[in-house]
């Protein structure tokens, strides 16, 4: 199936979730960095992925902003969303919810949250002091949930046939 992969990552995380993503479903899957690549015609592909990462509770804008111009085409389309994130549980659930428009939400064949990262290399000055206060962590951590993408691409991959009810 033809894939588009969308995200927008930036420490990486996201970045290396989408790349994994795209080994996993196959050689049919075009990943597409919003912050730097050209945006191809979404009518040419037959399923859209789109991810990012939740900074201060939010998900980047141009994530919101790429679903919102896109919200027609999105809905006739298989779609797959997720989030990386270092919170689990109630708290991932609501920032999933908080980063994509109910509409998406429930048109998503899958939904995913899958871990995050504090990259310690990548982030500036500031950033660095935030994340050692508020998270308490003072080194680099990758907690990049694998067994979370795996469900999630399978998921994505299954067929759904109204037909095996019947049997």
């Amino acid at each position: 199936m033809k894939t588009l992969i969308v995200y927008m990552s930036t420490h990486g995380c996201t970045a290396k979730a989408a790349s994994e993503m795209k080994e996993k479903l196959g050689n049919q899957v075009t990943v597409i960095n919003l912050k730097k690549d050209k945006i191809p015609l979404l009518n040419s592909f037959e399923r859209i992925i789109i991810g990012g990462s939740i900074h201060a509770g939010q998900i980047q804008k141009r994530v919101k902003e790429f679903c919102i111009s896109n919200l027609d085409s999105l809905l006739n389309r298989e779609l797959g969303l997720f989030i990386c994130c270092m919170h689990e549980c109630e708290t991932a659930i609501q920032q999933l919810k908080n980063a994509y428009a109910e509409e998406l939400l429930n048109h998503a064949k899958a939904t995913a949250i899958l871990g995050g990262a504090y990259d310690f290399e990548r982030m500036n000055f500031i950033k660095r002091m935030i994340v050692k206060k508020v998270a308490k962590v003072n080194t680099s951590v990758d907690n990049i949930n694998h067994s979370a993408m795996d469900k999630f691409v399978n998921r994505l991959d299954k067929v759904f046939n109204p037909f095996l009810f019947l049997a």
